[in-house]
């Protein structure tokens, strides 16, 4: 049997399970799709070792970008943004050979290219500084749209919370959030960002999909913003992984 799993510090609540394993029932395939929680990225070489039929794998937070110093080989785009989450596994001669790539990039243009259809944004802000933020800046650099990376503990050129002011966020008509503020199991966080200021010219993004609506997404969608969460996104990615594995 192949094994498939996805790596991260909290998985519980994670999507991926149940669509795999769906898809690998639905094509009559002798393979399973596993939680693999890590406290520390220093357990990943054990887990390859120890897995023998492993043969991909999904990174999500905190791990998307301390992932690459334990891979052998980089896709051009996990290059490029700095970040993996979606890693193949070869063992040509018995020994892994471990491959980085990163299907967030695709899985983001694609869900975000038809919300912008008839907007005018070409300036974005960016919530967060890990991973999923790495594979946004390089969507929205490909796409032209400016973008400003916030932080709690923001130093230039990044912003801090503090700095988001009524000017910053009017003319920042994409605000995406990359954090793992209101996830579950704790929906009644956010990021501390202005929110009064959001109108109905915004198009607010979240990353996360589970809730479906988050807290950030409530208020923007309360201020008359468009809204999405990452569903879409997370289905486009997960797909394209499923390519790269089954190529």
């Amino acid at each position: 049997m192949e094994w498939y799993g996805l790596i991260g510090k909290k998985l519980k609540h994670s999507f991926s399970p149940g669509y795999f394993n769906k898809k690998f029932q639905e094509l009559n395939l002798k393979a399973r799709y596993a939680l693999f929680e890590m406290e520390n990225i220093s357990a990943f070489p054990g887990l390859v070792a120890a897995q023998q039929h492993l043969k991909g794998l999904n990174v999500t937070i905190p791990y998307k970008k301390e992932i690459i110093p334990f891979l052998d080989q980089l896709d051009e785009t996990a290059k490029d943004s700095g970040a993996v989450n979606t890693i193949k596994i070869d063992r040509p001669s018995g020994k892994p050979i471990l491959k980085g790539y990163n299907t967030d990039i695709t899985g983001f243009e694609k869900a975000l290219k038809p919300l912008l259809q008839n907007r005018n944004v070409d300036r974005a802000l960016i919530l967060g500084t890990g991973g999923g933020a790495a594979s946004v800046a390089y969507v929205l650099g490909k796409m032209n749209i400016a973008f400003t990376l916030v932080s709690r503990n923001g130093k230039q050129p990044l912003l801090n919370y503090h700095d988001l002011n009524k000017k910053i966020i009017s003319t920042h008509l994409l605000i995406v959030n990359t954090t793992p503020l209101g996830m579950a199991p704790h929906p009644d966080d956010c990021p501390a960002i202005p929110y009064g200021y959001i109108t109905k010219d915004h198009l607010v993004f979240d990353l996360i999909y589970n809730p479906a609506e988050t807290l950030f997404l409530k208020k923007a969608r309360q201020q008359g913003a468009a809204t999405s969460n990452g569903m879409e996104m997370l289905k486009f990615q997960a797909e394209e992984a499923w390519q790269i594995w089954q190529g």
